[in-house]
């Protein structure tokens, strides 16, 4: 299946570069270009794309505003914003995450690392850059705009969904998990998927938010 993408970014030049690593993996293909977070909302209604490289800093709506709109969006609810961005700033990473972006990676990334996480995204897991550690997460998450959560927000999880959802928090992939749990990736997922459902995340990113802001996880 090929993965639809929408460009977000004020730069010409910076849209064309994407446009060309994208559209030369067979499997991702760019579906549109907004040089504004507000020309994106738009395309993303017309074009249906499936995953968004949105830049923070763009004339009039901002990107961090765009991918607000776009997760509060019923209408929009399956599509994946990747933050794309030269502002690799802790202030930032927290600010993406807290408006629903599923990634966030700095422009100077490879373009194999590049194309690799459309695809992270686009499947529903959550993709962070190197600079953006668990601490600096961990941090900023508990600071910042909506505050901490109920840890009753928590009771619907069993134990191992809590203990899964606690190690994907620590930026853990399920092959990792399923290794120090002693079971299969395909459980992990399963635990993850079901713990997404009962806390009602839209994918594994807003897991993190959930698990820093119940206290689940402490940086």
């Amino acid at each position: 299946m090929t993965i639809r993408v929408l460009l977000a970014d004020d730069q010409a030049l910076i849209r064309a570069g994407f446009r060309v690593l994208v559209d030369s993996e067979p499997d991702l293909e760019v579906v549109g270009e907004a040089a504004d977070g507000l020309e994106a909302l738009h395309l993303l209604r017309t074009t249906r794309a499936d995953v968004v490289l949105m830049d923070i800093r763009m004339p009039g709506l901002d990107g961090l505003e765009a991918t607000r709109r776009i997760t509060a969006d019923e209408g929009l609810a399956g599509v994946k914003v990747l933050v794309v961005t030269t502002f690799e700033i802790d202030e930032y990473v927290a600010q993406a995450l807290h408006a629903g972006a599923s990634g966030f990676l700095g422009k100077g990334v490879d373009p194999a690392e590049l194309q690799a996480a459309i695809r992270t995204v686009a499947q529903g897991d959550a993709l962070l850059s190197p600079k953006a550690t668990r601490a600096l997460i961990g941090r900023f998450l508990a600071q910042r705009t909506t505050g901490p959560i109920a840890p009753e927000r928590l009771d619907p999880l069993t134990q191992r969904e809590r203990e899964v959802v606690a190690l994907a928090a620590h930026g853990m992939s399920n092959d990792e998990i399923a290794l120090k749990l002693f079971v299969s990736p395909l459980t992990v997922k399963t635990h993850v998927n079901r713990a997404m459902t009962k806390l009602q995340a839209r994918d594994r990113a807003q897991l993190v938010v959930v698990a820093y802001q119940t206290g689940l996880v402490r940086s």
